[in-house]
């Protein structure tokens, strides 16, 4: 039940709808319910170990899940309890609290706790927070192994809401398929290791996690200029150019050209005076400009940008550069990948609301360009709707020149050719597995090393 690649993530209503569409098509919401109980089940038997378990089950359909996780637990000999809210108010929370059979307690302050607790309260059906007095008592369970069913209870599983709930969990088993919250700060946090429990959902795939899948790799065609020809243009700060272009060397690109001021990082970088970038951009093998990294707002950037936009080539945007050729995006005609941080999403589209989900879809419409918005939960973003969750990266990307290391990568994926948002996955995808690789006391200049 670990979260492969490419695994579906569904809204709440989303999640409904598959459900429903699945009744429809002849598996019964009692037969999910049986399998979401079952997952459940399985993985309290291996944290428990033998060491009794206490259930908390809600009134609706996310209780019957707990129900149907305690029948199965006493089947196999385990110590269970089962604490309630309030009698079932679903038919199926129903049917399924009568084949537990068992006693109920109440979920008062004197509740006594158990080593593993099962927290099948709410889950994805509560949009608002948790009461003071529940919430009270459930802060007095902390400390125990705590199993969430879907979410943790209190969290928005669509990741609007970032309340943190009272009953924080060690595990999460996600039914069907993931949510926004399993993927997005700061409620991911709350969910612990997510599981994906398969119960037999045809989930859409419009939103899903990132691949696994390798950049292309060349062949016995390939030269230097169809591996992908990638020009970066380079700003005042040139030591964050050069990290953009030595990153396009590694992440594939065939020939990296750095106009502008040096600070290139390997010999084989192509450094040139910025007098010859108007002709560099008309050069019919360059596959991708890379602008913005070390390049603050400015007149000269702003012409810069422009010439970029005026050649028609696919581009690389980060940082200034973003804002500078956004009013010309918007008319469209020029494929971009954007690569803003926080700060600067928000000053190049300040009036979005929801999600960070929401806003990089809304965003990268408004824009006609793939939209990489990034943080330690980067989500990649198609004008088409198409979303890739890159949750979890790695922590220590959390340092100066990262970005521009990505703004590289994203311009050599580009370069191949073929789709932009395709490109910028599988930018992201390099840029977290070089992290990975090198882990502790990374700093951006080992990401562009062997």
């Amino acid at each position: 039940m670990p979260v492969p690649p490419d695994a579906p993530i569904l809204t709440s209503d989303a999640m409904r709808a598959a459900e429903a569409a699945c009744a429809a098509a002849g598996t019964s919401l009692s037969e999910l319910m049986e399998r979401a109980g079952a997952a459940v089940a399985d993985t309290a038997w291996r944290m428990a170990a033998g060491a009794p378990v206490l259930i908390l089950c809600g009134p609706g359909n996310n209780g019957g899940d707990g129900y149907v996780a305690a029948r199965l637990l006493r089947e196999r000999g385990a110590a269970v309890r089962v604490a309630t809210l309030a009698p079932p108010s679903t038919d199926l929370a129903k049917a399924a609290r009568e084949a537990w059979g068992g006693d109920i307690e109440a979920i008062e302050d004197d509740l006594m706790p158990a080593p593993v607790v099962i927290d099948a309260l709410f889950g994805v059906g509560l949009t608002r927070p948790l009461g003071d007095d529940l919430a009270r008592r459930l802060r007095g369970l902390t400390g125990k192994r705590i199993l969430a069913v879907d979410v943790p209870s209190g969290v928005d599983a669509d990741g609007v809401h970032g309340r943190e709930p009272p009953l924080p969990a060690n595990v999460t088993v996600a039914l069907g398929a993931l949510k926004p919250a399993h993927v997005l700060l700061p409620s991911a946090g709350h969910c612990g290791t997510t599981l994906l429990a398969p119960i037999g959902i045809d989930a859409d795939r419009a939103m899903r996690t990132l691949s696994r899948r390798a950049a292309r790799s060349p062949d016995a065609t390939s030269h230097k200029y169809n591996r992908g020809m990638m020009l970066v243009k380079a700003g005042p700060m040139a030591g964050a150019a050069g990290l953009a272009a030595a990153a396009g060397l590694r992440a594939g690109a065939g020939y990296v050209v750095l106009s502008g001021a040096g600070g290139e990082l390997f010999s084989a970088i192509i450094a040139e005076d910025e007098a010859n970038y108007a002709e560099r951009l008309r050069d019919k093998r360059l596959g991708a400009v890379v602008i913005g990294p070390g390049y603050p707002a400015s007149e000269a950037l702003d012409r810069d940008v422009a010439a970029a936009l005026d050649a028609g080539r696919p581009l690389v945007l980060d940082a200034a550069a973003i804002e500078a050729a956004l009013p010309r995006l918007r008319r469209g005609g020029v494929a971009a990948i954007l690569t803003p941080h926080e700060g600067e999403f928000a000053r190049a589209f300040p009036d979005l609301a929801g999600s960070k989900i929401d806003r990089a879809r809304a965003a990268a419409k408004i824009a006609g360009a793939v939209m990489v918005y990034k943080g330690a939960d980067t989500i990649v973003a198609a004008p088409d709707g198409r979303v890739v969750a890159a949750w979890p990266g790695s922590p220590w990307l959390a340092t100066a020149g990262t970005g521009d290391v990505l703004a590289g990568a994203c311009g050599a994926m580009l370069a191949h050719g073929g789709d932009a948002f395709d490109a910028a996955v599988a930018a992201v995808g390099w840029h977290i597995a070089q992290a990975r690789r090198i882990g502790p006391g990374l700093v951006a200049d080992d990401l562009i090393r062997d």
